[in-house]
């Protein structure tokens, strides 16, 4: 493999030589912040915590497969094929939230801020909040993904053919949003206006809440399965390309009728996105491996990571904005301070 070059590229600057490299010795799947600390999710049994030192530890979190993540800042739920869904907190300590009744492995996980949270096994999703008891509802088919709206207790479940937006505290019936296909990841805007989905084939589908009408995203040679949003929701980045896609939601319309952002372009397809919280830049991770640090305005570069032949599947920043952490799928990462 040919190694990143950066003299083909005037505009590149290199902070390679200010990462911290980790080497966790193991496949990892995700990583999230708790405070400073990086909180590498494994894909079986443990998550690796990495101070901003680089020194890391472990925590075993499922006794088998973990399939499943999230994290809300104070604490990192996971999913596994022990059938129990365990959370982490800042101190290390883990405790054991749900063991599915049925024996069924936790597909699927959501936070939402207040406190509460969702699961799914099968086709069931699960809602537990600290103001009402655990409720559950049974999606036409198996639950790809979950996502709780930014306001009120509301659900997005994705399933085969569309998305189920439901309310467990109420007694409405759940409104279907119907599309052909296998829906998969599904995120809110962060001014709860628009919900996107990854779909099993190459493409995205949204639609505006105010009148369901539907955003069609397609145009990528593989699946998308990373999306993050812009500081401030303007834009949606993704990967599945050789490019980081960009949409833009600057307008009541959302991408409708316009023309992606397409940043970033390598000889790898892009495999991570992950934008700033508080700038308009983002990190790209890509498919032999290589991390990139790009700026929305105009697609400047800096290269945080030479390609190194893995692909990049975990990529975070911490909710300040001044650590980015990221991993390829064998463990081998590192850590980086923005100055």
């Amino acid at each position: 493999m040919k190694e990143f070059d950066a003299g083909e590229a005037a505009s590149i600057v290199s902070v390679t030589d200010k990462v911290r490299p980790l080497s966790l010795g193991a496949a990892v799947s995700s990583v999230h912040f708790l405070g400073d600390n990086a909180c590498f999710v494994g894909a079986e049994e443990k998550i690796f915590i990495a101070t901003p030192a680089a020194e890391v530890s472990s925590v075993e979190v499922h006794f088998g497969a973990i399939l499943c993540t999230a994290s809300d800042g104070a604490r990192i739920v996971t999913g596994g094929d022990d059938c129990k869904l365990v959370a982490l907190n800042a101190r290390g300590e883990t405790s054991v939230l749900a063991t599915d009744a049925k024996r069924r492995w936790i597909d699927c996980v959501a936070l939402h801020p207040d406190g509460a949270f969702a699961w799914s096994a099968g086709k069931t999703a699960f809602v537990r909040s600290g103001k009402s008891e655990e409720k559950s509802f049974d999606a036409p088919s198996t639950v790809g993904g979950l996502a709780f709206a930014p306001k009120g207790l509301r659900l997005a479940i994705a399933h085969y053919n569309g998305v189920t937006l439901w309310f467990p505290n109420m007694a409405a019936k759940p409104e279907f949003l119907e599309w052909a296909g296998s829906h998969l990841g599904v995120v809110f805007s962060p001014d709860n206006k628009f919900l996107v989905t990854a779909m099993h084939e190459p493409a995205l589908h949204g639609w505006r809440l105010a009148d369901n009408r539907h955003m069609r995203m397609s145009g990528y040679p593989g699946r998308v399965r990373s999306m993050s949003w812009s500081a401030g929701g303007k834009g949606l980045a993704t990967s599945g390309a050789d490019t980081v896609i960009v949409w833009p939601f600057t307008s009541k319309d959302g991408p409708m009728g316009k023309e992606p952002a397409m940043l970033a372009p390598l000889q790898a397809k892009v495999t991570a996105v992950a934008c700033h919280p508080k700038q308009d830049i983002m990190a790209a991770g890509y498919g032999d491996g290589t991390v990139l640090m790009v700026r929305l305005e105009d697609g400047a570069e800096i290269l945080v990571r030479r390609n190194k032949g893995d692909p990049v599947v975990a990529l975070a920043w911490n909710a300040k904005g001044t650590l980015l952490a990221f991993a390829d799928e064998t463990g081998d990462g590192g850590l980086f301070e923005l100055q």
